[in-house]
């Protein structure tokens, strides 16, 4: 049987919801809205209640209150097989073999019979799991089982694909391998909600993102505007020699150093060009440039208060 596809001009949305555990709030009044289509960023620090929010629209918890819709309907069974969910822990069957998994998980979710062998062979060659489709989950590496996990989220096309630290455990080639085919589902229409700790990966692929602090929305909204907002006060600049240039406090309000590398945050009405002017004395610069300050940046000032 097919899955019943829902139009709606948004994919998820979420209204004052609420969830404590004895006095503790995991999440408090949180309210957001993914538009179908797009990648939305589920951002927040360790704790934020970015985990509790996702199992909370996965129905593995209830709120205390709120409402959550997806697709324009009440969260319910049966709109959520339309969503397919990578959790950040793994729940791999570890003793039964890769092929056998995807076979049973296809029969779950109703992928026709028909299809269920030609989707496999075809997502085995993809994810270059298919040497290994005969051993044991627990078996493979680290990062094949995230593969495997992934692939289990995305094997019945849903409609909403919900990704919780998705690059977890993947070096760079397959990193960008399943970037890759998340960009593939968004032009395909499906919509992507993942949460992350890799702000670069969030900044080069999401159209917009929420940040939650202690179980509340602290930021959220279109990627760029949320950018734009921050203005145009920050330098990257590469160096070598001597940062003394970064503690004059009449030109440098803070600063991200890695050496010799640095993200700056100038005082307000301080000149770039006289913060360049004063890191020649000391340094030799290879770049030096105006930018709009990088979501990693825009994170820490947010969460530590700034």
């Amino acid at each position: 049987m097919q899955l019943r596809k829902v139009k709606s001009m948004q994919a998820l949305t979420i209204e004052k919801i609420s969830k404590s555990f004895a006095n503790f709030y995991a999440v408090k009044d949180l309210s957001l809205t993914v538009p179908q289509g797009t990648i939305f960023g589920l951002l927040g620090p360790n704790g934020a209640g970015k985990t509790t929010t996702i199992r909370m629209i996965m129905g593995i918890i209830l709120p205390d209150s709120g409402q959550i819709r997806i697709f324009g309907q009440n969260n319910s069974v049966g709109i959520r097989d339309q969503i397919g969910y990578l959790p950040e822990e793994r729940g791999l069957y570890r003793k039964m073999k890769v092929r056998d998994i995807l076979f049973f998980f296809a029969e779950l979710k109703a992928v026709p019979k028909t299809q269920i062998e030609k989707q496999i062979d075809y997502w085995l060659e993809r994810l270059d799991l298919a040497k290994w489709q005969d051993k044991k989950a627990e078996e493979l590496s680290r990062g094949m089982q995230q593969k495997l996990q992934f692939l289990l989220t995305i094997f019945h096309d849903p409609q909403l694909i919900i990704l919780d630290e998705p690059f977890a455990g993947l070096d760079p080639v397959n990193t960008n391998l399943i970037k890759d085919i998340i960009l593939e589902q968004k032009k395909q229409g499906k919509t992507i909600i993942f949460s992350t700790h890799l702000m670069e990966q969030v900044e080069k692929m999401c159209d917009s993102i929420c940040l939650i602090n202690k179980g509340q929305r602290v930021l959220d909204g279109a990627l760029q505007e949320v950018k734009r907002r921050y203005g145009h006060n920050h330098v990257v600049m590469e160096y070598e020699g001597k940062a003394d240039f970064l503690d004059d406090s009449t030109l440098v309000d803070s600063h991200d150093d890695y050496g010799q590398y640095v993200e700056i945050h100038l005082r307000k009405g301080a000149d770039p060009q006289a913060l360049l002017s004063r890191a020649l004395d000391t340094a030799k610069i290879h770049r030096f440039e105006v930018v709009e300050p990088s979501l990693n940046e825009i994170f820490i000032d947010v969460v530590s208060g700034k």
